[in-house]
């Protein structure tokens, strides 16, 4: 499928396009979807930024560089909860760790399911699993996000997580075998991506073939999480989660004549049990764990390689000391988070840090913001692997949408970063590392690099 396009336009005898045929009705919805979701808050962003708004400015800040840090901490300077033209926003760590576990704030959309803006955007929406639309688990609330959540735990607890450790040592030495040490390697393609992508395929029985198109797809579809994107954008990633639908259907139809021992086997098989999942919240929910199990690993190992290429004291500690690996891990991502930001929307008006949050108002929950907290983290731009509370980080998120998968994440990061650093004591990046283009995940999109 074409990148830049939603669906083909109907054509008639004459090779005219239909404009009443169902191509064009699909697009018309899609493009009256991306107005109220993307289109106008776009513009309310860039007109807030230009008087000047915090919010606005930060929004639209970019990924490299320091201006994003410099505007945290001017947020931080007005106070634990700042009023914007646009919502509210928070750096403060207490502040953040309280909006995410209050049952007085919901995941999802600013607009009421109820509304005529949420009747709108539900009615126009793309007919394709989406991870900020239900019944994704990023934005369902109890009881269903409790039902969603109870059926694939288990694969993720501490202690299933260390059963695959083993396996992942395995696939790291084994993408590390490939590779040459006297050429060039971009880390991300080669070894970022390929470790936490593998690990996730195997959980959820992707064959080997599949793994690169998977790969390719999930990378495409990674904006999926911002906000404001153009008409373009949005046509890119509603392709590729179009793409990344059709693929899931004939897995998961793969799977059900050929069940093996994986999750997503087990979760077809329990589809007449109560609790079970309909198809459609099936294909969300593998969807999800699918994606988001390589998309923000994948930016873990990268912004990881980075801190240590530009602090070689720091990995000399972990050198003469292996047992700080899993604290660096969290040092990273309290640092250079995989996911800077997410949103809450207030159930009920409320006060946070002494501050009135009317009903049905949007926070932006800077998970990037307090991780710098000075009150909770010593010099806290500072890298340091041997810091006591690196592991009071939010980059997991917190309370009920605490991320099901920071077990796994975890391990990765410290079998990853430390297979490369034992076989590769040599390793120093090259000119040319571009960090990705979106706005909520941050990452790496290339990491040149010469192994030595």
């Amino acid at each position: 499928m074409a990148p830049d396009s939603l669906t083909a336009p109907a054509v008639d005898a004459s090779g005219h396009q239909d404009r009443n045929g169902p191509g064009w009705r699909e697009e018309a919805r899609a493009n009256v979807y991306w107005g109220l979701a993307h289109g106008l808050p776009r513009l309310l962003i860039r007109a807030a930024a230009r008087r000047g708004d915090l919010q606005g400015r930060l929004m639209l800040a970019p990924t490299s560089g320091d201006q994003l840090w410099e505007l945290l901490a001017e947020a931080r300077a007005r106070g634990p909860v700042v009023r914007s033209r646009l919502s509210y926003l928070t750096v403060d760590h207490a502040a953040v760790k309280e909006i995410l576990s209050s049952a007085d704030f919901r995941s999802g959309p600013p607009a009421r399911a109820d509304s005529p803006v949420g009747r709108l955007l539900a009615a126009t929406v793309p007919r394709v699993p989406h991870p900020i639309e239900p019944p994704s688990l990023l934005v369902t609330e109890p009881p269903d996000h409790t039902r969603y959540r109870k059926l694939v735990t288990k694969v993720f607890t501490v202690r299933a997580v260390e059963r695959l450790r083993a396996r992942a040592e395995v696939i790291a030495h084994e993408l590390l075998d490939g590779m040459d040490p006297a050429a060039p390697v971009d880390l991300v393609a080669s070894y970022c991506a390929q470790l936490p992508v593998t690990v996730i395929a195997e959980i959820l029985g992707v064959p080997p073939a599949d793994r690169n198109r998977v790969l390719e797809l999930g990378t495409r579809a990674a904006p999926s999480l911002d906000f404001g994107l153009s008409l373009r954008q949005f046509r890119t990633v509603t392709a590729a989660l179009r793409g990344f639908d059709q693929w899931l259907d004939a897995h998961i139809g793969q799977l059900r004549r050929h069940p093996g021992e994986d999750l997503l086997s087990q979760l077809i098989d329990a589809r007449d049990e109560e609790g079970a999942l309909d198809d459609r919240e099936l294909k969300a929910t593998a969807g999800l764990v699918l994606a988001a199990g390589f998309e923000t690993t994948v930016n873990l190992l990268a912004n990881a390689i980075a801190l240590l290429d530009k602090h070689p004291g720091q990995l000399g500690r972990l050198r003469a000391d292996g047992a700080l690996w899993p604290n660096a891990v969290d040092e990273a991502l309290r640092l250079d988070p995989p996911v800077l930001l997410t949103g809450r929307v207030s159930t009920r008006t409320t006060a946070v840090a002494g501050v009135e949050v009317p009903a049905g108002t949007q926070v932006m929950v800077s998970l990037a913001g307090a991780n710098r907290d000075p009150k909770v983290f010593a010099d806290p731009g500072h890298f340091d692997v041997t810091r006591e509370n690196a592991r009071d980080h939010v980059s997991f998120s917190g309370g009920r949408h605490y991320c099901l998968g920071a077990s796994l994440a975890r391990m990765e990061g410290e079998v990853g970063l430390r297979a490369l650093a034992e076989r590769f004591p040599g390793m120093r990046l090259l000119p040319g590392a571009r960090r990705r283009p979106t706005r909520v995940l941050r990452g790496y999109e290339c990491l040149p690099a010469r192994l030595g």
